[in-house]
């Protein structure tokens, strides 16, 4: 996986879910990456996360690199139960 700075400013893009009518991707940009994380694990559904990718600069993260950085050592938030 590439190296993520979990301090720098990102894109996140939300696929549609198959569980909802919405037709189109949803952009949103995050101040830091670790935002992002958290939004993307903590506030969003299971099923969202799985149409969910972030890009910082070149590197692009998916729902599985998603869920490893939210567990790395390196992520700077408390975290919460998440199912």
């Amino acid at each position: 996986m590439d190296h993520f700075a979990f301090d720098r400013p990102v894109d996140v893009f939300i696929g549609k879910s198959r569980f909802t009518n919405q037709k189109a991707i949803v952009y949103r940009r995050f101040v830091t990456g670790a935002e992002a994380i958290r939004y993307a694990i903590e506030q969003q559904g299971a099923d969202k996360l799985a149409t969910t990718v972030i890009e910082a600069g070149e590197a692009r993260f998916e729902s599985a690199d998603i869920r490893r950085l939210y567990e790395s050592a390196d992520y700077p938030f408390p975290r919460r139960h998440v199912s």
